[in-house]
């Protein structure tokens, strides 16, 4: 249990309260593309402060695993950036039918079943809005499925890895804005994923060598300072990075994109009944008596769980029957190949 200081914590909850309130024009700048990249360049391309240094060293970074040397990293964009050594401080579950997480993150999970525990549906977000409003069959889909929202902390390695394997069905970008991903500004917008320029990749697992979970769809969500997703899927390391393309099989586990700098968030969504969140995960998400600001936006005292890239998030349900790709998209897939 720890409690967390987000960095430029008061600057950002003012932005998301008195300006967003009182000068809705200045706010709507601060949030826009073009003071993004100015922001960014602020706050990254300077040399490392030590005051930067210090806060990263508090919330437990670790450069010691990276492939540079920790010297070399005196940029807080380099820092962000950084590339670790995964295949041996990352390990992965050996099990097949498991999902990995997709991030250095802390994680959330919930359904959009009336019957879960945790209800978000029309609430925190929903699926027309975080799917892109013409993408009825992936929306159809993925009802009344499950989810995890993974937020990634300044801190934190902040290469993506594919959560499953399997075929690569579609993939685009929405436009939007750069809302940050600070717990106050999640709490104050209500539902940023929605609002903010992201990339979907939809992933059907239910073929040869894939998870066997059925349709997975991987949300990167850009943030504040976040000009760009940069989509690097490789086998083999960080070796041969090429973007994630409709028809590629990715394997579970490999880098596919990188946030381009700063903190920002995943959503994974999967198809009802066919995957059950790890055991652990849920145990502590609903302890008793505590709550993190972030969960505020949920409605309900939930405890976020930090995880790492490639850890166990869930296992495939035995005896689902394999989920049917939606019908338009999966037949204009099929013309396509």
């Amino acid at each position: 249990m720890c409690t967390e200081s987000p960095l430029w914590d008061k600057t950002i909850n003012a932005i998301y309260s008195e300006v967003r309130e009182h000068a809705p024009t200045l706010f709507s700048a601060l949030v826009g593309p073009r003071a993004s990249r100015i922001l960014a360049m602020i706050n990254f391309d300077l040399p490392l402060s030590a005051g930067t240094r210090r806060f990263l060293q508090v919330c437990g970074a670790d450069f010691n695993e990276c492939l540079d040397p920790p010297e070399l990293l005196d940029t807080a964009r380099k820092v962000f950036q950084r590339k670790i050594r995964w295949w041996e401080c990352r390990p992965m579950p050996s099990d097949p039918s498991a999902v990995v997480s997709p991030a250095d993150s802390r994680v959330i999970v919930g359904s959009f079943g009336q019957t879960s525990k945790l209800f978000v549906k029309n609430k925190f977000f929903d699926l027309g809005e975080l799917l892109g409003e013409r993408k009825d069959p992936w929306i159809s889909a993925f009802e009344e499925g499950e989810f995890a929202v993974f937020r990634l902390t300044p801190d934190k390695y902040h290469y993506n890895h594919t959560p499953v394997a399997g075929l690569v069905l579609d993939v685009y970008e929405i436009a939007g804005r750069y809302h940050s991903c600070n717990p106050g500004a999640v709490v104050a917008m209500a539902t940023p994923y929605s609002k903010n320029r992201r990339w979907v990749t939809i992933i059907d697992t239910d073929v040869d060598g894939g998870t066997e979970v059925g349709l997975v769809a991987m949300i990167e969500v850009a943030a504040l300072m976040i000009g760009d997703v940069i989509q690097c899927y490789s086998e083999h390391r960080y070796d041969d990075p090429t973007p994630v393309r409709q028809g590629m099989f990715v394997q579970k586990g490999s880098p596919k994109s990188l946030y381009r700098p700063g903190s920002s968030t995943d959503v994974v969504l999967f198809q009802k009944g066919r995957i059950s969140f790890a055991e652990d995960l849920l145990l502590n998400q609903f302890r008793y008596g505590v709550e993190s600001r972030f969960s505020r936006g949920f409605g309900s005292p939930l405890v976020e769980t930090d995880v790492r890239v490639r850890s166990l998030l869930a296992t495939a349900v035995k005896g689902a029957p394999p989920s049917a790709t939606a019908p338009d998209a999966g037949q204009s897939f099929q013309q396509e190949l």
